[in-house]
């Protein structure tokens, strides 16, 4: 009997479950990565916040940790990008996919799949949805705008369906998914499987702080906002005192914190502020973003380091996606996926779709 679990995606990533742990800066690294791929999930490691050398090292981490398939997310207008996609070229044995925003052309997507390794960017409209087929990308991941971080406007409940009846590939599903409701109800619009970030963010094995886990755990939903005033472009986070702080600030303030950032920036990475700049204008290139804007979110990662790494949740940012203000409980990887299958399962049941027996290869 064919498990209705056991998708494409399973069979294409050689996961056990058709989840996906999403690459979120400072929060997807190795002991994220190992967790949730031992755990049967699919996971991504955050190389986008990361000099090559660091890279390198958490990559073989990761190795070192499990012998399970995984991910790796870059930016190909990071300072370092050639050699980031030299470590994954590399490392192809072990690392299945790729993902990333609009960066890529058709020549490195192409690079990629000649190595096997699968393209899955992330789209958050469906127009960029369309333009990564175009360019011969595997798989799309749909994150729709309860989706944490950088979101779009539509809801993944309106963006999911117009993607998949515009697309010909295998389409992920992401933004307020949580538990094995969501990937049943993921699966019923003709998704290959859900890809989270805020409920892996609150695990046992996330790198986190517990200081930020508590703050996460404290949000309710009507304590998530959206803010333009951190880099110009729209940002699920949490409501924290600073970010008031920065709802009342004007354009002056925007660019003194992209200037304090950039220069924590050039003290931790050792780029230069022409690296920083050519890092901006690469994002300029690619999502038709105002130099100005780009420069603050080219800095975005200090902000949130502060509170992901640091802990400092006075002097940090926190970005969530929605289903944030419900999650009251931080289980180890392992208890998080058995949970999300065994709740799938029981939705299965009660709408009489018939079952296999669980997947344990």
């Amino acid at each position: 009997m064919t498990d209705p679990l056991r998708t494409i995606l399973v069979e294409r990533l050689g996961c056990k479950v058709p989840v996906i742990q999403t690459a979120m800066g400072w929060v997807a690294e190795p002991s994220l990565v190992i967790a949730s791929s031992n755990a049967g999930a699919f996971g991504f490691l955050g190389a986008a916040v990361m000099t090559p050398d660091e890279a390198r090292a958490k990559l073989l981490e990761v190795r070192r940790g499990t012998d399970r398939p995984f991910g790796v997310n870059f930016h190909s207008f990071q300072p370092g990008a050639d050699k980031i996609v030299e470590l994954i070229l590399e490392n192809r044995e072990q690392v299945g996919a790729v993902s990333f925003g609009r960066g890529p052309n058709a020549k490195m997507i192409g690079a990629f799949k000649d190595a096997g390794i699968l393209c899955i960017p992330t789209v958050g409209a469906l127009k960029h949805a369309q333009k990564m087929v175009e360019l011969g990308v595997d798989m799309v991941n749909v994150q729709g705008g309860e989706g944490g971080g950088h979101t779009g406007s539509v809801p993944t409940t309106v963006l999911l369906p117009q993607v998949l009846d515009a697309v010909q590939v295998p389409v992920i599903a992401s933004g307020g998914f949580a538990d094995g409701r969501g990937l049943v109800a993921a699966l019923a619009y003709g998704a290959v499987g859900i890809a989270m970030g805020t409920r892996f963010l609150l695990t046992q094995e996330s790198p986190v702080p517990d200081s930020a886990k508590a703050a996460y755990l404290a949000a309710s939903t009507d304590g998530i906002v959206v803010t333009t005033k951190l880099d110009g472009i729209p940002q699920r986070m949490v409501r924290t005192r600073l970010m008031d702080r920065i709802e009342k600030s004007g354009p002056l303030a925007m660019w003194l914190r992209a200037l304090e950032a950039g220069r924590a920036m050039k003290r931790q990475t050792g780029a230069s502020w022409g690296d920083f700049i050519g890092s901006a204008r690469g994002m300029t290139a690619h999502g038709a973003m105002p130099l100005k804007q780009a420069m603050m979110a080219a800095t975005m990662p200090m902000l949130i380091q502060k509170a992901m790494v640091e802990g400092d949740i006075e002097n940090g940012v926190m970005a969530t996606g929605v289903v944030g203000g419900r999650i009251r409980e931080v289980p180890s990887c392992q208890q998080l996926v058995d949970s999300i299958m065994a709740e799938a399962r029981e939705r299965l049941a009660a709408l009489g779709v018939p079952a296999a027996e669980p997947i344990t290869a």
